[in-house]
C-alpha cells in the first residue's frame, strides 16, 4: 500500500515538473514576443528571465534530489532482494541437507533394528521357558515401539516440509490399531501405568472404511507417545468411536486421556505452534514440546477434522479429533434392525458444540431418538438462541470459544425464561475430571455427559427429562 502511495506520489511530482517546463517555455516566448513588439523594456525581461532561470534552478534541484533518493532506495531495495535469495538459497540448501541427514540417519538406524528384529524372531522359534518367551516378546514390543518412534520422527520432518499427501485404501481399523497400541501396553508397563483400549462400534458393523491407516497410526502414536511421557501415575486410555454412521460415510472419534501432569491453557496453545519457541520452564514442567502435536494437527486438519484439547493441571489431559470416512463399497452392508425412536412427542434441544464434526455425532445421535436439534457454535450464541425459542433441554459443550459453557449456563439461569421455565441443561465434554463436574455443579449444570457420548445414558437422560416435561405440561 504504501509503495502505491509512493509511485502515485512520484507520478504527480512528474506531471508538476511538466507543467512548471511548460509554463516556462512560453513565459519566454511571450516576453520575447512583447520585447519585439517594443511592449516593455529590456530590463524587465532580463528581471523575469533571471526569476524564472532561478525558480528552474530550485525546481529542478528539488526533482534531482528526490530522484537521487530513488535511486538510492532502489539500489538498496534491489540489494536488499539479492540477500534474500541468498539466505533463501541458503535455507533451501539447508532444509536439503537435513532431508538427505533424516533419509541417511533412517537408513542407518533401520540396518540394524531389522537386523534386531530378526534374530527376536528366530529366537522365539526356538526352545523357550516361558519367562524367556516373555522376555522375548517384550524386547519384540520395544524394537516394533523404536521403529514406530523413527517412522513418527522421519513422516514429522517430512509434513514440516509440507510433503503432505494421504494414501487412501480400505482399511480395518480395529485390526491395524490393535497391533499399535499393543505396543505401547509394554511401555506404559515399563512406567508402572494402566493402559486400555477399546473400540465402540454398531453391532453387526462389517463393512470396512476407506482411509490413510498409516497416518492415523501415526497421529495416534504421537498422541498417546505423549499421554504416555508426561503421566507418572495413574493410567493411559484411548477409546475408538464408530458408531455414529450417516449413510455411506462413517464418523470416527479417537480420545487419548491420561492423568497427567495437564497442560495450562496458555501453554497449551503453544503446545501446537511450532513456530514459537518453548521456553526452559516448560521443559522443565512438562518433560519437553510435546512431540509430533502441530504435525498431528496437520494431519488431522488434512482429513478434515480439527484436534482438540481439555487440560487440568495436575489432573491430565484428553485429546481428541473426528474423522469421516467413506465406507467402502465392495462390501455386503449388514442388516440392521431399525429401533423405533424413544421420544414420540416433539422435543426440542439447543445444543452447544463449536467442532462442526461432533455436532454431526450429536445431532446424529439425539436425532435417532426423534428428538429435533438447533445448534449454537459458542456459550454467546446459545444465550440469545434460548432468549428467543423454546427448548425443553439444553446440551452444552464445556470449553467453547467467546463463552464456555460454565459461563454460558449462568447466564441462561440469569434470564426470566429460565426462572419460569427450568429448562434442565447438560454438560457434555470429553474432559470429565472432578473438578470439572464439580465447576459443573457449581455453574448450576443438572446432568454431565462425558465423550465418547454413552448412548444408554443419552437415552435415559432424555427419557428422563421428556417424562417430566409431559408432567408439566
Amino acid at each position: 500500500m504504501s509503495s502505491l502511495k509512493k509511485s502515485i506520489k512520484n507520478l504527480k511530482n512528474r506531471r508538476l515538473l511538466s507543467i512548471f517546463i511548460f509554463v516556462s517555455i512560453v513565459s519566454v516566448l511571450l516576453l520575447a514576443f512583447t520585447y519585439l513588439k517594443k511592449k516593455i523594456d529590456l530590463e524587465i525581461v532580463a528581471l523575469v528571465l533571471l526569476i524564472l532561470t532561478v525558480g528552474q534552478i530550485f525546481v529542478l534541484q528539488y526533482f534531482f534530489k528526490n530522484q537521487l533518493k530513488n535511486d538510492l532506495i532502489k539500489t538498496n531495495l534491489s540489494e536488499r532482494i539479492n540477500e534474500l535469495n541468498k539466505s533463501l538459497d541458503s535455507l533451501n540448501e539447508i532444509a536439503d541437507n537435513k532431508t538427505i541427514y533424516s533419509t541417511n540417519m533412517s537408513y542407518e538406524i533401520r540396518t540394524p533394528l531389522n537386523t534386531i528384529s530378526g534374530m527376536l524372531k528366530m529366537l522365539k522359534q526356538s526352545d523357550l521357558d516361558p519367562n524367556q518367551k516373555a522376555k522375548i516378546e517384550i524386547a519384540e514390543y520395544s524394537s516394533k515401539y523404536l521403529s514406530q518412534l523413527l517412522n513418527m520422527v522421519t513422516n514429522n520432518a517430512g509434513i514440516d516440509m509440507g510433503n503432505i499427501k494421504l494414501n487412501l485404501l480400505a482399511m480395518d481399523l480395529k485390526s491395524d490399531l490393535s497391533e499399535l497400541f499393543k505396543v505401547f501396553e509394554y511401555q506404559a508397563w515399563e512406567k508402572e501405568l494402566d493402559f486400555e483400549f477399546k473400540f465402540l462400534s454398531e453391532k453387526n458393523s462389517n463393512f470396512l472404511l476407506i482411509g490413510d491407516s498409516i497416518r492415523i497410526q501415526q497421529i495416534l502414536f504421537n498422541l498417546i507417545n505423549n499421554a504416555i511421557k508426561y503421566t507418572k501415575t495413574g493410567e493411559v486410555s484411548v477409546i475408538v468411536d464408530q458408531t455414529v454412521a450417516i449413510d455411506d460415510n462413517q464418523i470416527v472419534t479417537f480420545y487419548v486421556k491420561d492423568t497427567g501432569v495437564g497442560i495450562h491453557k496458555d501453554i497449551a496453545n503453544q503446545f501446537f505452534d511450532n513456530s514459537k519457541k518453548l521456553t526452559s520452564s516448560m521443559i522443565k514442567n512438562y518433560g519437553g514440546g510435546g512431540l509430533g502435536l502441530s504435525m498431528s494437527r496437520k494431519l488431522i486438519e488434512l482429513m478434515g477434522g480439527q484436534l482438540k484439547l481439555e487440560s487440568k493441571e495436575d489432573e491430565g489431559s484428553t485429546f481428541y479429533f473426528s474423522i469421516q470416512l467413506k465406507k467402502t463399497l465392495n462390501n455386503v452392508k449388514s442388516k440392521v434392525l431399525e429401533v423405533a425412536p424413544i421420544l414420540e412427542a416433539k422435543f426440542n434441544v439447543l445444543v452447544a458444540e463449536d467442532n462442526r464434526m461432533n455436532q454431526k455425532v450429536i445431532k446424529f445421535l439425539l436425532e435417532k431418538q426423534g428428538a429435533d436439534c438447533t445448534f449454537a457454535k459458542n456459550g454467546l450464541e446459545a444465550v440469545e438462541l434460548y432468549k428467543i425459542l423454546d427448548f425443553d433441554v439444553i446440551f452444552m459443550d464445556i470449553y467453547m470459544p467467546d463463552m464456555d459453557g460454565y459461563e454460558a449456563t449462568i447466564a441462561i439461569k440469569n434470564t426470566k425464561k429460565y426462572i419460569k421455565n427450568k429448562t434442565p441443561i447438560i454438560a457434555v465434554s470429553a474432559s470429565a475430571f472432578d473438578k470439572d463436574i464439580e465447576n459443573a455443579k457449581l455453574a448450576g449444570i443438572d446432568e454431565f455427559l462425558a465423550k465418547p457420548i454413552d448412548v444408554d445414558k443419552l437415552k435415559k437422560l432424555l427419557v428422563k427429562y421428556a417424562h417430566q416435561e409431559n408432567e408439566s405440561a
